[in-house]
């Protein structure tokens, strides 16, 4: 299966393309000339140490910053996004570290927060709960968790459940690209195991996931693609199967650095 996977995607045409991608804040250049592009139903790792530039590119990917040089396009067509919202209703979604959910309400409440569905009109309009709580909980079955009841408050989940609430929510909302901020790196193992089976039914149903992250081992248990980045300049991508644990270690710690510093020293390091 996975076979007839990767030998399907080189025909897809990217859902987003981002070509030549430049960022300067005053004479700081945080990304410089990086080129990324993700399909259908594919999961393309952005992988890098810290202060590496991924932070500032999925900001950039997701309308936070506008590129200072480079085009970032999406279906085909070229996008100038002026803020987030414009890149959530292009189909845009990010979900990052911090969840911006509320733990005292419930999923319900906090899967539907600030696109309510209503029912009756006027002044008679209201939240349609009833409706609300039957698609929360039908669209946390479709990613393996099964609540208690809808009216279960978020702060009694998990990480990884609170993670999947909030991927559920955005595939549920229209995204076409998902960006996943470092979604693993505080959880246990079982909860990053759920993650990333979350993950991968979501690719499955087509959305193109970036998922961004410095653990290498997570990122080789669902990537597709892999590109590195280091002081905001891609280092290469590699398709899965191209390049090894180590191999990708070595790309984000400045391995060729560390290399030539160690015969500088003698062998010293």
């Amino acid at each position: 299966m996975n076979e007839q996977i990767k030998s399907q995607k080189p025909e897809s045409a990217p859902i987003i393309e981002m070509k030549d991608i430049e960022k300067h804040f005053g004479n700081i250049i945080a990304l410089a000339g990086v080129s990324f592009d993700v399909r259908p139903g594919e999961c393309h790792c952005l992988l890098g140490d810290n202060g590496a530039g991924k932070s500032t590119f999925i900001k950039t990917m997701s309308g936070v910053h506008k590129p200072t040089k480079g085009t970032v396009t999406l279906d085909g067509k070229e996008m100038h996004f002026a803020s987030t919202r414009d890149a959530m209703e292009a189909g845009i979604a990010t979900v990052f570290q911090d969840l911006a959910m509320i733990p005292l309400m419930s999923v319900t409440r906090n899967f539907f927060m600030g696109r309510e569905p209503t029912k009756g009109w006027g002044p008679f309009r209201r939240f349609d709960i009833e409706m609300a709580n039957e698609v929360t909980m039908e669209e946390m079955r479709k990613m393996g968790i099964n609540l208690r009841g809808p009216d279960q408050a978020v702060g009694t989940l998990s990480g990884g459940e609170r993670q999947t609430v909030a991927i559920a929510r955005a595939v549920y909302f229209g995204a076409k690209v998902l960006i996943l901020d470092e979604p693993t790196s505080a959880l246990g193992v079982r909860q990053t195991s759920n993650v990333l089976a979350t993950i991968d039914r979501v690719r499955k149903q087509g959305v193109g996931v970036v998922f961004i992250s410095h653990n290498v081992r997570h990122a080789l248990a669902v990537g597709d693609r892999f590109t590195v980045l280091n002081r905001g300049q891609t280092l290469g991508t590699a398709k899965r199967g191209e390049i090894t644990a180590s191999e990708l270690q070595d790309l984000m710690a400045g391995g060729q650095e560390l290399a030539d510093l160690e015969g500088s020293l003698g062998g010293t390091v």
